[in-house]
């Protein structure tokens, strides 16, 4: 089948998703500087999930950019990831909410463990669905940048009960990583 459907399916997921985030935030109580001190950390969170669920949403337009059609594996391995990336919205009030208490570092890390295997499921799908020899195959190539990451944050949350920060330190560094853009699939289409 094709893969309009799944996209704009996506697109609507992740727009509601970047909503209910946003919707999160409170308005100060107050007029001066003073009245932000107590909304930063929920601020500070709010603005690490919407990147990372940013960097998902860029990374499966590239992805689906790449493919020529879907099937059931390929929807429910979507689906699979949506769910994650639909529980950041709680995650992240959690952390932000409880001032980077370390349970709450620890659930958040553990939503991005989830959403980057879940991630790499839906790769694994397309590329089964597609084949080797594809634009979509040659491009995630071995997904290094993807398997490092999911590496990372289950070592963060591991360090996250010796110290919170060092957690939040490791999440910030994997968004860091992927913020700089992936030129995989834009040189594959080149060619």
């Amino acid at each position: 089948m094709g893969k309009g459907r799944v996209e704009a399916f996506t697109d609507g997921v992740v727009a509601i998703i970047i909503t209910i985030m946003v919707l999160e935030l409170k308005v100060p109580e107050g007029e001066d500087f003073s009245a932000l001190v107590p909304q930063l950390p929920v601020f500070l969170c709010y603005v690490l999930s919407f990147i990372n669920v940013g960097i998902y949403w860029n990374n499966l337009h590239n992805m689906f950019h790449t493919v020529q059609r879907v099937d059931g594996g390929v929807l429910w391995a979507n689906l699979h990831l949506l769910f994650w990336l639909s529980l950041m919205p709680v995650t992240t009030a959690f952390m932000g909410e409880n001032h980077f208490a370390t349970v709450p570092v620890a659930v958040y890390g553990f939503d991005l463990v989830l959403c980057a295997i879940a991630y790499t499921i839906l790769a694994a799908a397309l590329h089964r669905l597609h084949g080797q020899d594809t634009a979509f195959a040659k491009a995630i190539g071995s997904d290094r940048k993807g398997r490092l990451s999911l590496a990372v944050y289950i070592v963060a949350i591991a360090l996250t009960f010796l110290n919170r920060w060092i957690g939040v330190g490791l999440y910030v560094a994997v968004a860091l990583v992927w913020l700089v853009p992936d030129t995989r699939f834009s040189r594959v289409l080149e060619k």
